[in-house]
């Protein structure tokens, strides 16, 4: 391997893709405010103690098991251990500044361990195993939540995300849609790839400017002529086999794109 010399004085350190097997040596950089170690070998989190002027750590795409060691970089606003082999959500504790977590395609099973984390805007849990939406209720800022690729069977829990904006739930088994009373704000809601058949449950989703249903079981366009603000309705690959179906969308005057492809029209 070859040696990497680092600059004392640099804010940004982008080591990608550098074959690193261990963290080891960084002390130097005492204003770290980046630090950015993709597509490594990195197996273990450790020896990052010194760096407490780190704002963001990306270790995307490398063989990390366990999420650790992280307690005294207290200034971390993103965090993206994307791409590794977790299995469970913890460490997390002491990370109270942070704004953005990525933890996409791991073997996590359960969403846990984030009650402290009351300064979060954007949680990305997608590609993992979970199978029901869990022990969010603290995260009352945040502003997206992204969960694709999962096993989760029911939209609940999600009472306490008043601030949310953005919810992708695309490719899981949920059959209805509920739940979702409380997210006046939401802008745009993700449901592609699931069992839904019916479209209701958005009677408070007012502010919806993109609605995604495609591939599901739907077969009557309802239930959503208040959603006055939307432009994108996609609703490709469902069940839909009437076109008058489409007077349910006269009032939505800012309406620019419609999909119906494949549907037995």
């Amino acid at each position: 391997m070859e040696t990497i010399s680092l600059d004392p004085e640099a804010e940004d350190v982008d080591l990608n893709h550098f074959r690193i097997g261990k963290i080891e040596g960084f002390e130097v950089l005492k204003k770290v405010k980046t630090l950015c170690l993709r597509q490594n070998l990195i197996k273990r989190i450790e020896n990052l103690d010194q760096l407490q002027t780190l704002r963001e750590l990306d270790l995307y795409d490398n063989q990390i098991r366990k999420i650790e060691n992280l307690e005294s970089l207290v200034e971390l606003e993103i965090l993206d251990i994307s791409f590794n082999v977790l299995r469970h959500i913890e460490g997390l504790d002491r990370l109270t500044q942070l704004k953005k977590l990525f933890l996409v395609n791991n073997k996590i099973s359960k969403i846990e361990n984030l009650s402290n984390l009351q300064m979060l805007q954007m949680l990305e849990l997608g590609s993992n195993r979970i199978r029901a939406i869990e022990n969010i209720d603290a995260l009352a800022n945040l502003d997206s939540l992204f969960l694709g690729k999962n096993k989760i069977t029911k939209l609940q829990n999600l009472d306490a995300l008043t601030n949310l904006t953005v919810l992708s739930i695309q490719n899981n088994r949920l059959t209805k849609i509920e739940g979702l009373q409380s997210l006046v704000n939401l802008r745009e809601l993700y449901l592609s790839h699931n069992g839904i058949e019916v479209i209701e449950g958005l009677e408070n989703n007012n502010k919806l400017t993109m609605l995604d249903i495609a591939s599901n079981r739907i077969k009557k366009i309802e239930n959503i002529s208040h959603l006055t603000e939307l432009q994108e309705f996609w609703m490709n690959d469902n069940l839909v086999e009437s076109w008058s179906d489409l007077d349910e969308l006269k009032g939505v005057k800012n309406l620019e794109t419609v999909y119906l492809e494949r549907n037995p029209l």
